[in-house]
């Protein structure tokens, strides 16, 4: 027996409950919004390098789950679990904007591993700005339930569609096929012509349009088939919103004073022994290597230093238990529970503040790479939110802390983004090799284009060239508009300007050939 269109489609959540759908299907502008948008997703994305189109992408999604948002829709059925918290846009806002700007960084910077990092980001961002809960329960959550939305926002989309069908042949998708249909008709036939009476325009044509074959029909179809169903169940979470107040709220099941506190107390102990026993060793910097027999810069900075941040790590999340399980009924408690995990944030600070100098002796003897500098702005940013973490600690209660994490989180890859970090490790050696006259040429090759504006700085003529005909070699596949990058165009003006006169020389020394 089919459902009715207008009917609530329940759906058993995590915590148990219902969760309704919109009161009925998704109205004809939505359908329309939404095919637009992943038609536009389809044509803009280039699946194989960072480019301007995934912020045109982007930019389509958004405008589309907008448009979505405000056509009209009737309510949910009944709530999901409570009355939903009262609509914050400005949080919503900010999220979608970060989420814009980490899709952005894209069209200007072409390091494929800072991009990869953006885009996963991205896609914390959008659930934050898809759900109204703040605690980390609650971005679980909807994050276990985004299969469902997605099975349930297709369905939604479907029965949408059929009923504006069922409206007759004027029906709003009627007239959007149709639409479609004599735009593409009349642009291929009027194309077609101005293509052969200008070579100019040709050239353009060519460099916006690309060659319909097979594999690039098929990005488009396979790209389409995962932006529709992701589009429709965003709109649908959006449609009928997940009221996770009661996931907020929620308190979890204490545990007495003894049960925490003997282990957290040991545990501050321990700290305070490392720390004092090991000031020498975790500051003595250059003298410390001097004094120490055997003992190399490499070996200083190496011995413990992902030991540490592996401690950093399991602190925040022991922080995160005691903050959610100890017991804070009596003002013994709460004084307790206040003495212990600022003893622990504190010698953690120290830790943190240890890890990140041994990187610093680490990386004025050997330079800069990627996992360098990733590891010390994940200690630094490690370091921000244990200061956040005291500064909760003044209420024991910090709702905020979670999302200003997160922000604060973003807000760093975003900084790391605006200082181009290939460029800045490629500055690095260079500089180095100025007081050294020491450069590792094959490691610097493997930088991305973005590095090229700090090899051009190179004194000597010959490592600098074959340094720029290796970005060269990188950048062999030309850029349409999809894939058009700020860093691949400014190095390529520098490659074109800068031939090595050995090719083969420079191959044999970067590629170990």
């Amino acid at each position: 027996m089919q459902a009715p269109l207008n009917g609530p489609w329940p759906l058993s959540t995590p915590w148990g409950r219902r969760w309704p759908g919109p009161g009925l299907p998704a109205s004809a502008t939505t359908v329309v919004a939404l095919l637009v948008a992943t038609i536009v997703v389809a044509l803009s994305v280039p699946l194989d390098r960072p480019g301007i189109g995934w912020l045109v992408a982007v930019l389509a999604a958004v405008v589309a789950l907008i448009v979505a948002r405000l056509a009209p829709q009737a309510p949910a059925v009944a709530p999901l679990v409570s009355p939903a918290p009262a609509e914050r846009p400005w949080d919503r806002y900010a999220w979608t904007t970060a989420t814009v700007a980490l899709l952005a960084v894209g069209a200007f910077r072409a390091a494929g591993w800072l991009f990869l990092l953006c885009l996963m980001t991205a896609t914390l961002t959008t659930v934050l700005a898809l759900t109204s809960g703040r605690s980390l329960r609650s971005m679980v959550a909807t994050y276990l339930l985004i299969p469902a939305a997605t099975l349930r926002g297709v369905g939604w989309l479907v029965r949408g569609a059929v009923l504006a069908q069922r409206r007759g042949r004027d029906g709003v998708p009627v007239r959007f096929v149709t639409t479609a249909v004599l735009s593409l008709v009349l642009l291929t036939v009027f194309g077609s012509l101005f293509v052969s009476a200008d070579a100019a325009f040709a050239r353009i044509f060519a460099a916006v349009i690309p060659d319909l074959n097979l594999p690039v029909v098929s990005r488009w179809i396979f790209v389409g088939l995962v932006t529709l169903p992701l589009l429709a169940g965003a709109a649908y979470l959006r449609a009928a919103p997940l009221a996770l107040g009661e996931l907020d709220a929620a308190e979890s099941r204490k545990v007495g004073r003894l049960e925490w506190a003997v282990p957290l107390g040991l545990l501050v102990l321990l700290f305070g022994a490392f720390v004092t026993v090991q000031l020498t060793v975790l500051f003595g910097g250059a003298k410390h290597v001097v004094e120490t027999d055997g003992l190399t810069y490499a070996e200083y900075a190496r011995s413990g230093f992902w030991q540490l941040c592996t401690v950093t790590a399991l602190t925040l999340a022991v922080l995160a238990g005691a903050a959610r399980w100890a017991s804070r009924e009596t003002p013994a408690d709460r004084t307790l529970l206040r003495a212990v995990t600022g003893a622990l944030a504190v010698l953690t600070l120290v830790v943190v503040a240890s890890a990140m100098h041994r990187m610093n002796v680490y990386t004025d003897m050997y330079g800069l790479t990627r996992l360098r500098l990733l590891v010390a702005c994940c200690e630094a940013w490690a370091g921000l939110v244990l200061l956040m973490v005291l500064g909760a600690g003044v209420r024991l209660r910090a709702p905020w802390l979670p999302r200003v994490a997160i922000a604060t989180g973003v807000l760093a890859l975003l900084a790391l983004a605006v200082a181009n970090p290939d460029a800045r490790i490629a500055a690095n050696h260079v500089d180095r090799f100025q007081r050294t006259q020491q450069l590792d040429l094959a490691f610097l090759a493997d930088l991305s284009p973005d590095a090229a504006p700090a090899f051009a700085e190179i004194s000597d003529g010959y490592r600098r060239d074959c340094l720029l005909w290796a970005v060269g070699g990188q950048m062999a596949d030309p850029d349409d508009w999809r894939g058009w990058n700020l860093g691949r165009v400014t190095a390529r003006s520098l490659v074109a300007g800068d031939p090595p006169a050995d090719p083969q020389k420079c191959a044999e020394e970067i590629y170990r050939y």
